[in-house]
């Protein structure tokens, strides 16, 4: 796999298409910290770590709101081919301030709106509305 983190949100988008209540994926400390913004944020219910057989796996709870889900848009903005970095006054909005960017930085991994309240830049991951 070339990218993990392009198929944890390619499973979170398909297992939300399809109304799915949970779903699992290779554990990796990255996955982890994107995971816990998308808690922070409302976007699933809830996560947990499991190991199963000894390999390690995160197990999300997907949010819906009347069979509608929570999470809408998931796109990836950062890739293996092409790197996304933007500086603290380059930080984009999503939607006019009603989804989120998912950055990577110098203080860890945080939303847009963290990131341009701490003046820190650092890889676009994604976008999600």
């Amino acid at each position: 796999m070339t990218d993990p983190i392009a198929d944890l949100l390619t499973r979170i988008r398909n297992a939300s298409a399809v109304k799915k209540s949970t779903v699992v994926v290779p554990y990796s400390r990255m996955k982890q910290e994107i995971v816990r913004v998308l808690k922070e944020e409302q976007y699933i219910e809830e996560y947990e770590t499991m190991a199963v057989g000894g390999i390690k796996s995160l197990q999300i709870t997907l949010k819906y709101v009347d069979t509608t889900p929570v999470v809408r848009i998931l796109k990836k903005m950062s890739k293996p081919g092409c790197r996304r970095y933007v500086k603290a006054d380059a930080i984009p909005t999503v939607r006019n301030n009603s989804g989120i960017a998912i950055l990577s930085t110098s203080k860890g991994i945080m939303t847009n709106r963290q990131a341009k309240k701490m003046h820190v830049g650092g890889e676009l991951i994604c976008e999600i509305s």
